[in-house]
């Protein structure tokens, strides 16, 4: 398989991850998290959800697993049968395959705690570790087929974006406080209105609060970003794109957030903040991956045609 057609694989798991965040958002914000009350089944007795509305939206999402199943089983035969072989591709998409099965038992355990505010977190935040190891996949498959530019100009000790360079820690640093962001966003969601059920708990904590904490990481966050935009457009990088759309997105995204929030937390507005979100923590993701996947990829290009070969050949 050629390296451009495995980066298209690798492209539909990603977006595949990604829409089924959108779908199992949608379940929550709809008020169907127990619409199939039972778990693989949708009750005890029927496989098939009833011809009713919340059963229904939580029997789509659930069979939008099996497109997500496809894809990634998609992007991991194209990384064992890539030519020339390359070893990282082959472990991130087994990693995707772990992730899902871990999605597939934690998602039992949400509809039979009957949505432990808990469990919904975690579910979301392994959702956002699968988009990271999809992103990464991803970044490092198009960088092998050509698709993603030129390598940066290199750092002072000779490698792009490395983490001994300021703009390398600021890539990383990026990164990190995007997780903790995740985070908080989870802990708001656990203890405001929208639990997928009007029988789910919720967390024992001010709204407002976290709310508030939430807002004051992503502003620390969106600073972070556009000064390590401006950095890397001085210093001439390819990156520096990437990095003015991570800032553009967080800029709407606290525009959506603070609408939704004095709005009294519609539950449009609230979809379309998780929509955001995983668009922005895929785009974060690819800024701190990006130089060290160029560099792979022009590592492999610059071995001699026979080890490429031989590479290719091992079992």
């Amino acid at each position: 398989m050629t390296p451009i057609t495995c980066a298209r694989l690798t492209r539909f798991a990603l977006w595949a991850l990604a829409v089924i965040v959108v779908t199992g958002a949608a379940v929550r914000l709809t008020g169907s998290g127990l619409g199939c009350e039972d778990w693989p089944t949708c009750s005890e007795d029927r496989f098939i959800a009833d011809l009713e509305y919340h059963a229904l939206v939580e029997f789509v999402n659930r069979l939008f697993t099996g497109v997500v199943a496809i894809a990634v089983i998609a992007a991991v035969l194209g990384s064992a049968r890539r030519r020339p072989r390359r070893p990282d591709l082959t472990a991130l998409s087994l990693g995707l395959v772990a992730g899902v099965l871990a999605q597939v038992g934690l998602g039992a355990l949400l509809v039979l705690s009957e949505l432990d505010p808990r469990f919904t977190m975690g579910h979301f935040l392994l959702s956002m570790v699968l988009l990271w190891n999809a992103a990464v996949l991803d970044v490092r498959a198009r960088a092998g087929a050509g698709l993603e530019g030129a390598v940066s100009r290199p750092d002072r000790d000779g490698r792009p974006g490395s983490l001994r360079s300021l703009n390398g820690l600021m890539r990383w640093a990026v990164l990190a406080v995007g997780a903790v962001l995740l985070v908080s966003g989870t802990l708001v969601t656990g203890a405001g209105p929208h639990a997928g059920d009007s029988r789910a708990e919720r967390l024992p904590l001010l709204v407002r609060e976290v709310a508030r904490i939430h807002s004051i990481i992503a502003l620390i966050l969106l600073g972070m970003v556009v000064w390590t935009w401006w950095r890397l457009r001085t210093a001439r990088s390819v990156d520096h794109t990437r990095m003015g759309r991570v800032a553009v997105l967080l800029a709407v995204q606290g525009a959506v957030g603070y609408t939704q929030y004095f709005a009294g937390v519609p539950a449009l507005l609230v979809g379309i903040h998780v929509a955001l979100a995983s668009v922005t923590w895929i785009e974060i993701v690819k800024a701190a991956h990006a130089p060290g996947a160029r560099a792979a990829a022009e590592a492999e290009r610059s071995e001699p045609v026979g080890g490429a070969a031989m590479a290719g050949a091992r079992p």
